[in-house]
């Protein structure tokens, strides 16, 4: 029951947030904000159903996906990989450790004339800066969480028998995981950020590339069918993340949305607290 009321809930802020920018759009209000330009509701929505009937709209899609599919991908493997190395390996943090930190600060989409000057087309320049976007969220998270094991689940293996690659598969990465899928979910956020930058920049088609022509020929609900393509294409593959990240930590206890029971204050009963005790003694005896 509690979770149709939160779908309920969920739904009607949305409808609340659409019936307030069709009203304010419909009415031109102009309170310090101009609302006089925007389009309403309706017209971003006619807009949007005139988009879909087109091969371009198709295309441009696919280009976008591709992209981020493949340089998100990218970015996991060699984040997760170059983690570990970093926070295990002595040698790693002292030939890689100075190079990540002075590259770290710079922002992705300002290696657009890297990404031009390096690679032959556009469409590798993009996944290049793509994938740098999402390398460093999830390079650090992976670094951090390893780092944050406790040594005494390797000493565990160690003392069965165990080598290197079994601590690594059996304790350090299934131990480091809930770290390395949040840098996932941070990563694939900031990859959508910059690979719509980059297409707006250098793109040939996508849907950053689309939006942005549409704003120079001063087609605004076709703006806003870019804004809200890039947003529902950002929700779908958050949640794939996400729910890909639900299924590999099944092992894990969810606390999140469960109701909290109260505590009671004081001093417990002495006689409650007898047959507790002699109760463990019994079971241990047996």
């Amino acid at each position: 029951m509690s979770g149709r009321w939160s779908l309920a809930r969920r739904a009607l802020s949305l409808v609340a947030a659409l019936g307030l920018w069709q009203a304010l759009t419909s009415y031109d209000i102009n309170l310090w904000l101009r609302f006089e330009q925007f389009p309403t509701v309706t017209e971003v929505a006619r807009a949007y159903a005139d988009r879909i009937t087109g091969d371009a709209y198709w295309q441009d899609l696919t280009d976008s996906l591709t992209r981020i599919v493949t340089g998100f991908a990218l970015a996991a493997v060699l984040g997760v990989t170059i983690g570990t190395a970093v926070a295990r390996s002595r040698l790693a943090a002292d030939l890689l450790g100075p190079v990540l930190e002075v590259l770290r600060p710079v922002p992705a989409i300002a290696l657009v004339p890297v990404a031009i000057l390096l690679f032959p087309s556009n469409e590798q320049g993009i996944v290049f800066i793509t994938c740098t976007a999402a390398f460093f969220p999830v390079m650090v998270s992976t670094r951090h969480a390893v780092r944050a094991l406790t040594p005494v689940w390797e000493e565990a293996v160690l003392t069965m028998g165990g080598g290197r690659w079994r601590i690594l598969w059996s304790v350090v990465l299934p131990g480091a995981l809930p770290g390395i899928l949040g840098g996932l979910s941070v990563g694939i956020g900031v990859s959508w950020i910059c690979v719509i930058s980059a297409e707006m920049i250098s793109g040939e088609y996508g849907v950053g590339y689309r939006t942005w022509q549409d704003y120079t020929v001063v087609d605004y609900p076709g703006v806003f069918v870019g804004m809200a393509t890039i947003g529902l294409l950002g929700w779908l593959t958050s949640t794939a993340v996400e729910l890909l990240g639900r299924r590999l930590t099944r092992w894990l206890p969810r606390t999140e949305n469960r109701p909290v029971a109260p505590v009671r204050r004081g001093p417990a009963p002495a006689a409650s607290a007898a047959p507790s005790v002699r109760t463990a003694q019994e079971r241990v005896r047996s």
